[in-house]
C-alpha cells in the first residue's frame, strides 16, 4: 500500500514540477515582453497566479515533505 501511494505521489509531483517550471518560464517571458511593450500573456498569467501556480508551488513542497516523512517512518520500522 505504501509503495503504491508513493508511486502515485511521485507521479503527481513530477507533473506538478513541470507545471511550476512552465509557469516560471511563462512569467519570465511575459515580464520581458511587458518591458519591451509586447503582450505575451502577463495579464493572463497574473490571473492564473492565485488559483493555479501558487497552489502548485505549495503542493510541490507539501508533497516533498510527505514523501520524505513516509520514507523516514518506513526506515524506522525496518530498523526495528
Amino acid at each position: 500500500m505504501k509503495d503504491l501511494f508513493l508511486k502515485w505521489l511521485n507521479r503527481f509531483l513530477v507533473f506538478d514540477v513541470f507545471l511550476v517550471i512552465f509557469g516560471f518560464f511563462w512569467f519570465a517571458i511575459a515580464v520581458v515582453g511587458r518591458s519591451l511593450g509586447l503582450d505575451l500573456g502577463f495579464d493572463l498569467w497574473y490571473k492564473l497566479w492565485q488559483p493555479l501556480f501558487n497552489p502548485a508551488i505549495g503542493i510541490l513542497f507539501l508533497g516533498a515533505f510527505v514523501s520524505w516523512g513516509v520514507n523516514k517512518i518506513s526506515e524506522r520500522f525496518k530498523a526495528n
